[in-house]
């Protein structure tokens, strides 16, 4: 690492600042204009088919305009600095200079990835999730090749893998597993892969990027991203020989064309199955087909393809069971066939109210706006996901915005802090006297205070829609806008 990090700050960085410093508005704004034009497509240009084939696949990854779409994608991800502390504002400070010597670089051969920052953040189920963080030039690299490899191999994948291709994610995901659930197989072989990301097979990733990359240049450059060390947030440098850690552009790649194997032999079996990432769900007709397909799959997955199955996390379930993507199903049958249900699993539904909890304590110290403006900015982004419940869960939704309606209330009440100021403060909200009293002089709780009807004449679950997110007026919403696509694109 000592003779890495070095070498690309004087070849990727010679002329800028630290990370760390500020940088005027016209520099940034003129390494922005450099990149947009740079990856702008010359009118000149026509695409030939085949045209990195001609040229060079390394040729094609290392062209300035598509190593100004690299940088121009890794700024707009953004990101946290890597080993060498240079952030992504820097780079794009330093654009021209940036793109010009990585080009140089990669294509002498003297371009070496430098190590990676190793961090861990919580798991939503608990445990720590390892992330790997490339230097941001490592990471242009990794974009660069990403956008060359990625046209030979997305044509390729099997229609039933979700994770990390465009076009595809949880949407079109959730509605096969519904698909497969409507047609009567009811039972899920839940498989999840322990680890999955750190133990991947250097060589047999190799491979099977040999069998459709011809230029030994960038299979060799892949092995040396793949090779990068890693620091440790103690500060060491370990040797990797194996994995693809998550956090870099070429990972998500990478994962798929290993695990398309495993879509590969699924498909030849001829089972029904999903798969997003690392979790992958195989459906059945019964329970005794589910044990034995459970049985043989892990035999292959651990024999063949070298990786493990997490023996906590995978069984056979029933769809009500599983945990998918956040999601778990119920069938039912109507006259028009089966019907499935797509609610929060219970996984999703007991960390959103931890969160709701941890964002509302009763003690709360600031304004009861401030509050709201972080809930609503949560719960926003939670229903972005979770639009993709069916109108069942819809119910759900409505229970907890109430939940979350009377929180907000304790929280007033505690804010008050003399009886008699909220008694006043309620009287001031157009509170009959009666009502506001019970509310303020009532022997119990602020909880069951909380919800006496002196605070919901106050506070009506109008006066909350109006300043903050609702669940389930942001479903409504986000389905009607949906219904109104389709119907539009039906005629």
């Amino acid at each position: 690492m000592r003779r890495t990090v070095p070498r690309q700050l004087s070849f990727a960085f010679a002329d800028s600042p630290r990370g760390g410093e500020e940088a005027s508005p016209s520099d940034a704004s003129g390494g922005r204009a450099f990149l947009l034009h740079t990856a702008k497509p010359k009118a000149t240009q026509r695409p030939v088919a085949g045209a990195p084939a001609l040229c060079g696949l390394l040729e094609a990854a290392a062209s300035c305009a598509n190593l100004a779409r690299a940088l121009l994608n890794v700024v707009r991800n953004k990101g946290a600095p890597g080993v060498d502390g240079q952030t992504v504002e820097a780079a794009e400070r330093n654009a021209p200079a940036l793109v010009a010597s990585l080009r140089e670089a990669l294509l002498r051969g003297s371009y070496r990835p430098g190590a990676v920052r190793r961090v861990f953040i919580p798991k939503p189920g608990g445990g720590l999730r390892g992330l790997g963080i490339p230097n941001v030039v490592d990471r242009v690299a990794q974009q660069a090749v990403l956008q060359v490899l990625e046209p030979i191999f997305e044509p390729t994948f099997h229609p039933s893998s979700h994770g990390f291709r465009r076009g595809r994610g949880a949407p079109t995901a959730i509605a096969e597993v519904k698909a497969h659930l409507e047609s009567g197989r009811q039972t899920v072989v839940d498989i999840d892969l322990s680890q999955f990301f750190d133990r991947v097979d250097h060589q047999r990733l190799m491979d099977r990027l040999a069998q459709k990359v011809v230029d030994a240049r960038v299979l060799a450059l892949v092995r040396r991203m793949l090779k990068a060390g890693v620091v440790t947030p103690d500060g060491e440098t370990i040797a990797v020989h194996e994995g693809t850690p998550q956090g870099g552009p070429l990972s998500p790649l990478l994962s798929n064309i290993v695990l398309d194997e495993l879509d590969r032999e699924l498909a030849w079996r001829g089972h029904r199955f999903v798969r997003y990432a690392d979790d992958c769900n195989i459906f059945v007709g019964s329970e005794r087909a589910g044990q034995r397909v459970m049985a043989s799959i892990r035999d292959f997955l651990e024999r063949r393809m070298r990786l493990a199955v997490n023996a906590q996390k995978s069984d056979v379930r029933r769809p009500w069971a599983v945990h998918f993507l956040g999601f778990r199903f119920s069938s039912r049958r109507t006259r028009e066939g089966r019907k499935t249900i797509v609610l929060p699993s219970a996984k999703a539904d007991k960390r959103l109210k931890a969160t709701i909890r941890a964002m509302t304590p009763p003690n709360w110290g600031k304004s009861l706006t401030a509050c709201m403006k972080d809930l609503s900015r949560y719960l926003s982004g939670w229903m972005a996901h979770f639009r993709l419940c069916t109108a069942e869960a819809a119910k759900g939704f409505g229970t907890i915005d109430a939940h979350i309606r009377r929180r907000l209330r304790a929280i007033i009440i505690h804010q008050k802090k003399r009886r008699r100021f909220l008694l006043r403060h309620l009287r001031a909200k157009g509170v009959s006297p009666k009502a506001a009293a019970g509310a303020a002089y009532n022997s119990k709780g602020r909880w069951f205070r909380s919800n006496h009807a002196g605070m919901t004449q106050a506070y009506p679950p109008a006066w909350f829609t109006a300043r903050m997110t609702s669940l389930k007026t942001r479903w409504d919403e986000l389905n009607q806008a949906k219904a109104s696509e389709q119907l539009a694109f039906a005629f």
